[in-house]
């Protein structure tokens, strides 16, 4: 079966680029352009896999990521935080939210389609 994932995040580049790559890959990619569209999103699709932004209009990727950890339904939903704000401490607070992995901007998109594997591939 297709993994199916959801990218969240507000910059056009970085979603055409992630969009292309996972799709060539074999993923089942849709797109939402805020936090807000993308907590619809999980709630609706129930993707394998979010890449959340943290910097994002209307709900932060932290708030999204707290409302997804805090409904037992979405439990499965695994959830790579993709986002500017590499500092340690941003780092732990996503982590500490229940992010199952954080990748820092700029980011290589090789490492990237390597962690969603990964992520997909392993227990939860």
């Amino acid at each position: 079966m297709t993994s199916r994932v959801l990218i969240v995040d507000d910059e056009p580049n970085i979603v055409i680029s992630l969009e292309f790559l996972l799709k060539r890959e074999g993923f089942a990619v849709s797109v939402a352009r805020d936090g807000e569209e993308g907590l619809k999103a999980i709630r609706a699709q129930r993707p394998d896999l979010v890449i959340l932004d943290v910097m994002m209009p209307k709900l932060d990727g932290f708030a999204v990521l707290s409302e997804v950890r805090g409904d037992p339904d979405l439990a499965a939903v695994r959830i790579l935080m993709l986002t500017a704000k590499g500092r340690e401490a941003e780092q732990k607070k996503g982590l500490g939210l229940g992010a199952d992995a954080y990748m820092p901007k700029p980011f290589s998109t090789h490492e990237l389609v390597a962690k969603a594997k990964a992520l997909l591939a392993g227990p939860a």
